[in-house]
């Protein structure tokens, strides 16, 4: 019989550097992507420091863990899962150095590269099923979101629509071998025919590991950006629902629906969609943009911090990733 697998614990950080739109508005470049739906700023971001790596970033996030798990809760993480939007280390990326940062020696070390935005869902995926089917006793979970202020604050990016979007932070969830808060279902769907169209450019063109005097960024078009509407309006919807469907509940029953945040529009549509209303779908967009692949765990912690999950609570994380390859969803009844 399978252990059963709970996400007992989430922890978050946020730069101190906190960037107000006014910053990019300053700079922006007149277009027709400037108005379109997919590039509304949000009122506030935040911005790692120069210098600051993921290790520094990932040691602040797990900091609340030892006051609530106790001092040796580390010792037993024979699984460590990371994801770095930018890593600061070529070919190996951040894993080992968060590990060693950390103390740990895991039997499991995986560096996640893909899973983008849905990717804290897709590493409870992974990290469930090591629990169930070893001896592994507990993993750690760890995305990093950090190149808000490396990348879209460059002088030539900075001036582009997209730029005023993403901002900074860190998450860490820990699963353990329990039913503190089981993990009740996952849902996870890849795309590959999607995978290509998330693509990053310079001008003049070349590839990203080339010398070149153009600043690379993300390459948008008018139609990339209607496919991508169309994809992630639906494929978050689908996921969602269909562990709605293996759980026995409605989706408008959820007590809170947790989402990645690409703007204010895919926020609204899925929560219409799904039928929750607003006050179970929180969202840190206007205080922290567009978190990639921290905004479901950072959104979660504060809703957690604030009160807004009473102990019981059936919850929903769901998101999609890049141009609409991958999508995830997973219920968690969460006891606090």
């Amino acid at each position: 019989m399978k252990p059963v697998v709970s996400l007992a614990d989430v922890s978050s950080y946020l730069p101190k550097d906190r960037v107000s739109a006014d910053y990019f508005a300053k700079y922006a470049e007149s277009g027709a992507q400037a108005s379109n739906v997919m590039f509304k700023a949000p009122a506030f971001r935040h911005h790692v420091a120069p210098g600051e790596t993921p290790a520094d970033m990932v040691e602040a996030a797990i900091a609340p863990l030892f006051e609530r798990q106790g001092a040796d809760f580390l010792d037993e993480v024979d699984v460590l899962i990371t994801h770095t939007q930018l890593p600061d280390l070529g070919i190996v990326g951040s894993g080992g150095d968060i590990a060693h940062r950390l103390g740990i020696n895991p039997e499991w070390l995986i560096d996640l590269h893909n899973g983008g935005c849905a990717v804290f869902v897709y590493m409870m995926k992974i990290a469930k099923q090591i629990l169930e089917t070893t001896s592994a006793r507990s993993a750690l979970i760890v995305t990093t979101q950090n190149c808000a202020g490396q990348v879209f604050t460059q002088d030539q990016v900075r001036t582009l629509p997209q730029a005023a979007i993403p901002g900074d932070g860190a998450a860490v969830g820990l699963l353990t071998k329990s039913d503190e808060s089981p993990i009740l279902d996952i849902e996870a769907i890849h795309l590959p025919q999607y995978a290509g169209q998330m693509t990053v450019m310079a001008d003049p063109p070349r590839k990203y590991w080339e010398a070149g005097e153009g600043q690379m960024h993300l390459g948008f078009t008018e139609s990339k950006i209607a496919k991508v509407l169309a994809r992630g309006n639906r494929i978050v919807p689908e996921v969602a629902a269909q562990v709605c469907k293996r759980i026995g509940v409605k989706s408008s029953d959820l007590d809170l629906l947790v989402t990645n945040q690409p703007n204010r529009l895919f926020l609204r549509n899925w929560r219409d969609a799904l039928q929750v209303p607003k006050e179970r779908h929180p969202d840190t967009f206007e205080d922290c943009g567009n978190l990639f692949g921290a905004g479901i765990p950072v959104t979660f912690d504060r809703a957690v911090r604030e009160g807004k999950v009473a102990p019981g609570s059936l919850v929903m994380f769901a998101g999609f990733a890049h141009a609409g390859d991958f999508a995830a969803a997973t219920a968690v009844r969460w006891k606090g």
